[in-house]
C-alpha cells in the first residue's frame, strides 16, 4: 500500500540483517548491461520478481540499509511517477547493525505521501521533490523544474510536445485523476498546486533551491512548457534562498564527446538566444569561496563544475539545519550529475555511507541516482550526449582538499583571516620539506589550487607554474568551433622545458624520471636534484584514493559494456585508450599512475 512504514530491516537490508546470502548480487556490469539498453520505467516492472530491474532496486535497498534506518514511499507501478524507483527511499537517521532490529520511524509517512501526490503536479513530468541524500541531518532533494500551465492543462500533449514527437511519449502520459480535474476548474490553480509543492519542500526542512536551467522557463515551438521558481510571478518561494546556477544541458556534451571526452578547455556558448538566466547567487553564500563568479561565462566544463560543486558543499556544510533541492528541467540528465558528485564526495570523505565499499558506493549511485530515476542512457549514447560517462571520469578533477567537506567544516573552526590559506596549509610549507620550485610535491599543489593566484583549474593530470596578477587568465586563443552550443579555447604551446599537458584517460609517466614520484598525483615542469618528499598519510590522500578506486572500476565496467557499444570515438579518444589500456594490462591498481 502507497505510504505503508518499512523500516530497514524488513524493506531491504532484511536479509543483510539477518544473514541469509541474496543469490547473486547483481553487479555494476549487469546493471550497466541493463541501463545501456532500456530506460526503466517503474510500470514495467509489475509481476516480475525474477527481472533485473527488481534485483537493481532490492540491491540498492540492502545498500542503503546498511548505514541508514529508512522509511519507503511505495511507487509500484509507478502510481506517483513513472521514471522513480518503485521504493523510494526516505533516509531518516544513520544508525549501526545493532539499532535496526529497534528502528522506529521518526516520519508521518502517511502524511509525506500525501503530501507528495498532492504536489506531484506542481513539477515536469510529475517528478516532485525526493529526498536522496542525509548530510548532518540535513536532507538533499531532487526534482525537476515547476510544470507550466502547458502540462498542467494538458501532460499528455505537453509530453508529447517536450520529448520532440516520440511515439512513445503519449504511453508516459499519467491518468488524469478526478482531483486533478478539480483543480484545473479551480481560478487559482497554480496557488493550490504549488502551495503543495511549498508544503511539501517545508516538510523535508528544504530552504536552498538550485537551478541549474540556463532557461528562465523552457520554451518549445514558441510555448513555454516550464517555468522556474526564479520567475513565479507570485513570489511563491520569496521565503526559500533561491540561487540561479545556469549549467549546460545534456545537448552540450555532444561537444564533450566529439572532442575525445577532453573536457578542459570547452566552454559554453552563452549568446544562444535560449539562454536568458543570470547566473545569481546571495552574497553570503559565496563570500567564502574565493571565487570571482563575474568570469562564469568564461570557465571551461571543468571550472564550471568544480566550482558549483565547491558551491553546494558549502550550502550543505552551513551552519543552519536546512536541506537543498538542486533541480533542472526534467532533473534526469543534470541533476543526477551533480547528485551523484555530492554523494561520492561526501562518502569519500567518510561522512555518509561510511560502510560501503568503491564498488557498492559506485553500484548504488549509478543505479539509483542515474538509472532508477529515469536517466534515459540509451537516447544520450544514440546522440553522443555523454554526460552520464563526464560524471564518473570528472571524478579525477575533485580529489584534492578544496572540494573536502572536512576541509569546509576545518576552515569553520578558524577566525577569518584575508590570506587564501588555512593555518593547515601553512604548517604544511615548512621550507625544510620542500625542494626547488620546479619540482613540487602533491601536497603543496593542492595549497597552490586554493591560492588567490593560482590559474584558472587545476587538476592531478598537469601543474602548470603563472605568475600571480592579472594575467594568469591571459594568453588564451580563441578557435573555431563548429557547434554553436560550444566556444573552443586552447592554451598556448608550451615551451619545450615544460612537460606536455597528456590527456586522456591513461596518462604515461616515466620510471626512469628522476623528479618523477609515482606517489604523487601531479606531472611536474622541469627537473631537480633534490628529492620530493613523500606526501603524508592523511584523510585526504584516503579521500583520494577512494575517488581513484571509483573512478576506476567504473572506466573498467563501462569500457566492457556500454563503451563498446556507444558511438566509436577516435584511436586517441578516452574510450578508445581505455580500451587498449583494459586489454592490455587491466586495471590492476588505485594508483595515480594507472589513472
Amino acid at each position: 500500500m502507497a505510504g505503508a512504514r518499512a523500516a530497514a530491516a524488513a524493506s531491504a537490508g532484511s536479509s543483510a540483517s539477518s544473514g541469509t546470502p541474496q543469490p547473486q548480487e547483481p553487479g555494476l556490469g549487469e546493471l550497466l548491461e541493463e541501463f545501456s539498453r532500456t530506460q526503466y520505467r517503474a510500470k514495467d516492472c509489475s509481476g516480475t520478481g525474477g527481472s533485473k530491474v527488481e534485483r537493481i532496486e532490492k540491491r540498492c535497498l540492502e545498500l542503503f540499509g546498511r548505514d541508514y534506518c529508512y522509511s519507503v514511499i511505495q511507487n509500484v507501478n509507478g502510481d506517483i511517477c513513472g521514471h522513480y524507483p518503485q521504493h523510494i527511499v526516505f533516509l531518516e537517521y544513520e544508525s549501526s547493525e545493532k539499532e535496526k532490529d529497534t528502528f522506529q520511524s521518526t516520519v508521518q509517512v502517511s502524511k509525506l505521501q500525501d503530501l507528495v501526490n498532492r504536489s506531484k503536479t506542481a513539477r515536469c513530468r510529475g517528478r516532485f521533490v525526493c529526498p536522496v541524500i542525509l548530510f548532518k541531518g540535513k536532507h538533499i532533494c531532487r526534482s525537476a523544474t515547476l510544470a507550466g500551465w502547458g502540462e498542467l492543462y494538458g501532460r499528455t500533449g505537453y509530453n508529447y510536445i517536450f520529448s520532440g514527437g516520440a511515439d512513445d511519449a503519449w504511453a508516459d502520459a499519467e491518468d488524469v485523476t478526478e482531483e486533478d480535474c478539480a483543480l484545473r476548474s479551480d481560478t487559482h490553480l497554480f496557488d493550490k498546486v504549488r502551495g503543495y509543492d511549498i508544503k511539501l519542500l517545508r516538510y523535508l526542512s528544504v530552504k536552498y533551491i538550485c537551478d541549474l536551467m540556463v532557461e528562465n522557463k523552457k520554451v518549445k515551438f514558441g510555448m513555454n512548457v516550464t517555468s522556474s521558481e526564479k520567475v513565479d510571478k507570485a513570489q511563491r518561494y520569496a521565503d526559500f534562498t533561491l540561487l540561479s546556477i545556469p549549467y549546460p544541458g545534456c545537448e552540450f556534451f555532444k561537444e564533450y564527446k566529439d572532442r575525445d571526452y577532453m573536457a578542459e578547455g570547452l566552454i559554453f556558448n552563452w549568446k544562444q538566444d535560449y539562454v536568458d538566466a543570470p547566473l545569481s547567487i546571495p552574497d553570503f553564500l559565496t563570500c567564502s569561496l574565493n571565487i570571482d563568479w563575474s568570469q562564469y561565462q568564461s570557465w571551461d566544463l571543468v571550472q564550471q563544475t568544480q566550482n558549483y560543486l565547491k558551491l553546494l558543499l558549502s550550502i550543505i556544510n552551513s551552519d543552519d539545519d536546512s536541506g537543498l533541492l538542486v533541480h533542472c528541467i526534467s532533473g534526469w540528465d543534470r541533476t543526477p550529475l551533480f547528485i551523484s558528485l555530492l554523494r561520492l564526495s561526501l562518502w569519500a570523505d567518510g561522512l555518509i555511507h561510511a560502510s560501503l565499499k568503491p564498488a557498492e558506493i559506485l553500484y548504488l549511485t549509478v543505479a539509483y541516482d542515474w538509472f532508477l530515476f529515469g536517466h534515459m542512457l540509451v537516447d544520450r549514447l544514440s546522440k553522443g550526449e555523454e554526460i552520464f560517462f563526464f560524471c564518473f571520469n570528472f571524478l579525477k578533477h575533485i580529489i584534492s582538499e578544496e572540494y573536502s567537506a572536512l576541509k569546509i567544516q576545518r576552515r569553520k573552526s578558524l577566525p577569518a583571516r584575508d590570506a587564501g590559506f588555512t593555518v593547515e596549509d601553512i604548517c604544511m610549507l615548512r621550507r625544510k620539506d620542500r625542494g626547488s620550485t620546479t619540482s613540487l610535491g602533491s601536497d603543496f599543489s593542492l595549497v597552490m589550487e586554493s591560492s588567490p593566484g593560482a590559474a584558472g583549474s587545476f587538476t592531478y593530470e598537469t601543474v602548470e607554474l603563472v605568475p600571480a596578477g592579472a594575467q594568469t587568465q591571459a594568453a588564451w586563443r580563441k578557435s573555431h568551433s563548429s557547434s554553436p552550443q560550444s566556444v573552443l579555447w586552447n592554451r598556448p604551446q608550451l615551451s619545450e622545458d615544460r612537460l606536455p599537458s597528456h590527456q586522456g584517460l591513461v596518462e604515461a609517466k616515466s620510471s626512469s624520471s628522476s623528479s618523477s614520484n609515482h606517489s604523487d598525483n601531479f606531472f611536474r615542469l622541469g627537473s631537480s636534484p633534490l628529492e620530493v618528499p613523500k606526501p603524508r598519510l592523511t584523510a585526504l590522500s584516503e579521500r583520494e584514493t577512494r575517488l581513484q578506486e571509483v573512478r576506476s572500476a567504473f572506466l573498467a565496467a563501462y569500457s566492457s559494456t556500454v563503451g563498446l557499444r556507444a558511438a566509436a570515438p577516435s584511436p586517441s579518444g578516452a574510450i578508445g585508450l581505455l580500451e587498449q589500456f583494459v586489454r592490455g594490462v587491466g586495471l590492476r591498481g588505485t594508483s595515480s599512475s594507472t589513472l
